[in-house]
């Protein structure tokens, strides 16, 4: 296989995969904002248990750690270890990936019953993977520095 066929099967990959993460980081905001109002111990509050226990460990977590090998791998093989842009761009990963941590640690909250927050407070956060995604994106695309 030339070098150029597996950029382009990574490049793929990690689409898929930063696509698939995003669905998930946007996605498990949103059912908690209905989980949170949702009574303990209902009939939907236990189908949302569900819902979020299975997005998290079969879309999120395997979509993020793909992000974090094909990512590299890409940055790695088209030598832009040095660029300004990429060490932007892997900050603003970083900070997706502890989004995602937290989200997690809800997930748990929510498990036990142990949920402390709004669904206000659940709708605005589902807003931080839409900043961090666009400025992402313009980062790769534009490439300001």
């Amino acid at each position: 296989m030339r070098a150029v066929d597996w950029q382009i099967w990574m490049k793929a990959a990690h689409i898929i995969s930063v696509i698939a993460w995003m669905a998930g980081l946007l996605y498990l905001p949103r059912i908690f904002v209905y989980h949170a109002q949702s009574a303990r111990n209902a009939p939907e509050s236990e189908t949302f248990k569900i819902m979020e226990g299975r997005l998290l460990k079969a879309i999120m977590n395997p979509a993020m750690i793909a992000v974090w090998i094909t990512g590299p791998a890409l940055a790695y093989g088209y030598g832009e270890f040095q660029s300004t842009w990429l060490h932007a761009k892997l900050l603003l990963v970083v900070m997706m990936s502890g989004f995602h941590g937290y989200l997690a640690s809800q997930v748990k909250k929510f498990k036990v019953d142990q949920n402390k927050h709004s669904a206000g407070f659940y709708r605005v956060i589902n807003e931080v993977p839409t900043v961090l995604m666009i400025l992402i994106v313009i980062l790769v695309t534009v490439k300001p520095f």
